[in-house]
């Protein structure tokens, strides 16, 4: 088995190593009656020897290529003393801060909440370098049911040094016709950057203040406002349907709109959205097994019609068959350059510095929620980003991330979001996805704790 880290999974890791970031994953299990502690035991042991038993191993090359091999330091099960249920979205972020590693470990952690009221709520957060969604939906359906992974990585270290050199070298060697033509590929977007610079207009029409450099406040960390939804299937499909969509362009059209509503458009009011498309195959053993295509559309026909939405996904899930994203011909430089210069390709994988990300899981396996061996009363994902700065806002141009899935008859949408030289906070992007979905005539629970209605019946 070759353990070669792929160009993009090496390209995310490299990212965080030279911003500071860690860019994770959440999953959140909602019970409303007692856990079986034993039952998330052996779910836990399940997990340490599934497909996310490894970690990331640094080539003694400085431009070499890194490798998967077998995790070292690994998390133990956290059973936290009960907390009132309306504490759990506190416990939640405090699981977000835990500090994870891709190389040095542990790479994933597993809790679980008790509420002093019955129920308890179980959070397993993991470094998205080890796993996108789809892959770690996977691994937890694996995990639920027993299944170990079949891959037995190396043992770290387990190379001598003389023998590394020699391999990685002659990785370097076999790499050199996907760098000469990433090279090529990236001199012809700095010939496209330079000329559309004199005339690109500013991407909102309130110009951003002078960014702070990354030398200067880089350890002004901003906190990213989140927010989660559950909407009953039945009815999501259902209005998407009516619009004359699908379940992926209703997420879609949802998110232009909140695109609309936060400012972040381009020059002529449009939104530059980006989808990522699974490539995952039997087998891969790619941590990230995803590209992404890209496209523009007018959020104002959203919330009536969506099949212009439709219409443009479709094109673009054509284009990228005919011609995959370009971008990503730039990947194999990425272990050729310095950290000041992959700090300038973290945005790599937007198509604009006003992308909005829509990412659907689609119909999640229902042994995924269940963690203790039964079903849990609620499941979502959410995408994290903790240690981000100020400065990296800048630079990417701020962020709109919405991840759904579908579980147990609901649809849930997390979003992340931030914007530079605005208001940023949990309560106003509730507001604004309130909004959102009163456009769209649907109704929604926001939150864990306390659902409350909002959308077209608030």
């Amino acid at each position: 088995m070759n353990n070669v880290l792929d160009f993009y999974d090496q390209t995310m890791f490299l990212g965080e190593r030279a911003t500071g970031t860690t860019n994770l994953l959440q999953c959140v299990w909602m019970y409303h009656r007692a856990i079986d502690v034993d039952g998330l035991r052996q779910f836990h042991g399940h997990l340490l020897r599934g497909r996310l038993s490894r970690r990331i191993e640094r080539s003694p090359l400085p431009f070499g290529r890194h490798r998967w091999v077998s995790p070292g330091r690994q998390s133990g099960l956290e059973v936290a003393a009960p907390r009132p249920r309306d504490e759990l979205d506190a416990w939640l972020g405090e699981q977000a801060n835990t500090p994870l590693d891709a190389e040095y470990g542990p790479g994933w952690h597993l809790a679980a909440l008790p509420f002093t009221d019955g129920g308890a709520g179980v959070s397993l957060v993991i470094s998205h370098c080890l796993a996108d969604g789809v892959g770690l939906c996977e691994a937890l359906a694996d995990a639920a049911c027993g299944r170990r992974d079949p891959i037995s990585w190396p043992a770290a270290g387990s190379r001598p040094l003389w023998r590394a050199l020699g391999e990685d070298a002659r990785q370097t060697v076999r790499d050199i016709p996907g760098i000469a033509r990433a090279a090529v590929a990236a001199a012809r977007f700095a010939r496209r950057d330079r000329g559309s610079a004199g005339s690109a207009a500013p991407p909102s029409s309130k110009p951003l203040a002078q960014p702070p450099s990354l030398s200067a406040r880089v350890d002004e960390p901003v906190a990213l406002p989140m927010a989660t939804i559950f909407v009953d299937a039945d009815e999501w499909d259902a209005r998407a349907y009516a619009l004359g969509g699908t379940s992926n362009t209703l997420l879609a059209g949802v998110a232009t709109r909140l695109a609309q509503r936060v400012g972040r458009l381009g020059p002529d009011g449009s939104v530059a959205l980006t989808l990522p498309v699974n490539e995952r195959t039997a087998g891969d053993t790619r941590a990230n097994a995803i590209t992404n295509v890209d496209f523009t559309v007018d959020p104002a026909a959203a919330p009536t019609n969506l099949r212009g939405i439709r219409a443009a996904i479709k094109q673009a899930l054509i284009r990228h068959q005919e011609m995959p994203n370009p971008r990503w011909q730039l990947l194999p430089l990425a272990p050729l350059l310095p950290q000041w210069l992959v700090r300038r390709m973290v945005g790599l994988s937007a198509g604009s510095a006003t992308s909005v990300v829509s990412s659907n899981l689609g119909a999640v396996n229902p042994a995924a929620y269940r963690p203790d061996g039964t079903d849990a009363d609620h499941f979502v994902m959410k995408p994290l980003g903790p240690g981000v700065t100020k400065a990296i806002m800048y630079r990417l141009g701020g962020l709109l991330v919405l991840l759904s899935g579908r579980t147990g008859g609901r649809v849930f949408v997390s979003c992340l979001a931030y914007q530079p030289e605005q208001s940023n906070s949990n309560d106003l992007l509730q507001q604004q996805i309130s909004g959102v979905l009163s456009d769209f005539s649907l109704t929604a629970t926001i939150g864990w704790p306390c659902p409350q209605p909002i959308g077209a019946a608030a």
